[in-house]
């Protein structure tokens, strides 16, 4: 793919991608930290020259000072955290545009054996988390920068205080960071398990209405508790594991500061640091905890953020199921397709001409072989022998992009979207394009009569609202609509009426005049509107002639469409 798709590259490109939020954001809140820690000095200033020698103008003059800080700070804090949150959601969002771009790449490839609910997991959560990395970024350099103004002001209170921090606050960052290590392989198996989750749920949601029909809604129940139970324990052992993290980080923080504290006091009793001095003292020892319990927080962020770009990159570098051709299709298109010796999986040595214009059914025997020979017509996958050609060009020459834009291979099982029932039919149709005559053809009219809103009306997810045959109607709709040089349709009618059936047959002859039609069917209304038929059995061509002839005269083609 070019660009480096591995976690770290995830990581590096959706910090990269930001950077100048980050910076913007990183140095507010710089600003923001440093006021805090500026706060305790000032106080102790103001108690040292005020205070212990009471003096009403030098307090007004602090105080004004002390004003002007906390304004500092506080700009520092809203500017930063917003500049850090839209660097996060930015990241987040480029990283949901790429897993969709690579989901939906004319190559293919990224949906093998994940599941729909796996990669919208992808997509959405794990994008979420990688994104976030850049706001506990944002925090993180801030944080750094405010527990070492807090030891530089401790070092001109007390060097021994100052030492102390400087020590110990990388110690602390390092024991962050190893305790994190837990939670960062908890996190990934989490998250596997709330995609498998997803995954089960999104196939329980499509199939509903089959489990009814076959009143297997308790096994059905059964499957996704089980999955939901792991994924919920896989969720508990990850909170588990980010408890006792920071359980361990605020004890030890605690500790830390109250080795501060003891010295601090030991050095007053001592007579090393006068009574402002204290104060402020007392104050960095407060303030301290929060930036570094912010350090802590941000190792558990860069862990889980981990986790989801090794799940990212793992999306993103999935190989493709055919490579990439850089030619252009022929202008104009003639719609001429050619088979050559064609062998994949069962199919055998097939030969064949598509005629420009032409209407062919074929019939095949074996449904495998059909799955097959519609693989390769769509070229998510490339024969093992022969070569498949549209207009005299073999279409592994072509760009994936370029060649859908000139033959559309309409599978049976086409989905619908939810919306209305004219935005399915006119979701791949050049603009402008009148949708009428398409939806006339489909018998969608029909389709529409029974909506409230028409073709306006919503057809629900999957098209859940419509039945089967009514489904089928506005997927051949929507591929008609789509107007392509070349268009194979596969078994468009199997839900269909029989008038409803010779109604369609019609009307996509008359659609589709002038420009290649190829019907993978075996339905006698649809191959009788058809110019001849290509019979293929055991792999091979074994007869063609027009429908009539075949009927009469081949007793499997007679078995194959009449049975």
């Amino acid at each position: 793919m070019g660009a480096d798709t591995s976690g770290r590259g995830v990581i590096r490109r959706a910090v990269k991608g930001q950077r100048r939020d980050v910076v913007v954001g990183s140095l507010l809140g710089a600003a923001h930290q440093t006021g805090e820690a500026l706060v305790p000095v000032l106080i102790g200033l103001i108690v040292d020259r005020a205070v212990v020698r009471p003096d009403g103008g030098a307090l007004a003059a602090w105080l004004v000072v002390l004003a002007v800080v906390y304004a500092m700070l506080s700009y520092g804090f809203r500017f930063g955290a917003r500049a850090g949150e839209r660097a996060a959601e930015q990241a987040a969002h480029q990283l949901r545009i790429d897993v969709v771009r690579r989901v939906l790449a004319p190559h293919g490839g990224a949906e093998a054996g994940r599941p729909p609910g796996a990669l919208v997991n992808v997509a959405t959560e794990d994008a979420r988390r990688v994104g976030a990395l850049n706001m506990a970024l944002t925090l993180g350099i801030a944080a750094v920068v405010g527990v070492v103004a807090g030891a530089v002001l401790l070092l001109r209170a007390s060097v021994p205080l100052g030492l102390l921090v400087l020590i110990g606050a990388p110690v602390l960052m390092a024991l962050g960071h190893y305790l994190a290590r837990p939670l960062e392989h908890r996190s990934e198996a989490e998250q596997e398990r709330a995609a498998h989750a997803s995954g089960v749920a999104a196939d329980l949601v499509a199939g509903v209405r089959v489990l009814k029909g076959l009143r297997a809604e308790r096994a059905a129940v059964a499957r996704y508790r089980t999955t939901s139970q792991a994924s919920r324990e896989a969720n508990v052992r990850a909170a588990r594991a980010a408890a006792l993290q920071t359980g361990l980080m605020l004890t030890l923080t605690g500790a830390f500061i109250a080795l501060v504290a003891l010295v601090g006091g030991r050095l007053v009793l001592s007579g090393s640091i006068g009574l402002g001095a204290l104060v402020s003292a007392v104050g960095l020892a407060l303030f301290l905890p929060g930036p570094i319990s912010v350090l802590a927080w941000v190792g558990a962020e860069l862990a889980r953020a981990r986790a989801s770009a090794a799940r990212i990159a793992d999306v993103l570098a999935t190989p493709g199921e055919t490579t990439g051709g850089t030619a252009e299709p022929a202008t104009p298109a003639t719609g001429e397709l050619r088979l050559h010796g064609l062998g994949h999986a069962g199919l055998d040595g097939i030969d064949l001409t598509v005629r420009p214009g032409e209407h062919l059914g074929i019939v095949v025997t074996d449904t495998a072989d059909a799955a097959t020979l519609l693989r390769c017509l769509a070229r998510r996958c490339d024969p093992d022998r022969g070569r498949i050609e549209l207009d005299g060009t073999p279409v592994t020459e072509l760009a994936p992009a370029a060649l859908r834009s000139a033959l559309l291979v309409a599978e049976h099982d086409a989905q619908l979207f939810d919306g209305s029932l004219l935005d399915n039919v006119t979701a791949v149709a050049p603009a402008g394009a009148d949708p009428r005559p398409a939806m006339d053809a489909a018998a969608v009219d029909e389709v529409a009569a029974t909506l409230s809103g028409g073709t306006a009306g919503r057809i629900g997810e999957r098209g859940s609202s419509l039945s089967g045959g009514q489904r089928q109607r506005v997927a051949l709709a929507r591929a008609l609509a789509a107007d392509r040089s070349v268009l194979v349709v596969h078994d468009p009618t199997t839900a269909v009426d029989a008038a409803t059936e010779a109604r369609i047959a019609t009307g996509i002859r008359r659609a589709r005049t002038g420009r290649t039609t190829v019907l993978v069917t075996s339905s006698p209304a649809l191959l009788a509107a058809t110019d001849r038929v290509v019979l293929i059995d055991g792999g091979t061509i074994t007869a063609e002639a027009p429908h009539e002839d075949l009927v009469r005269d081949h007793p499997v083609y007679r078995t194959a469409v009449l049975t």
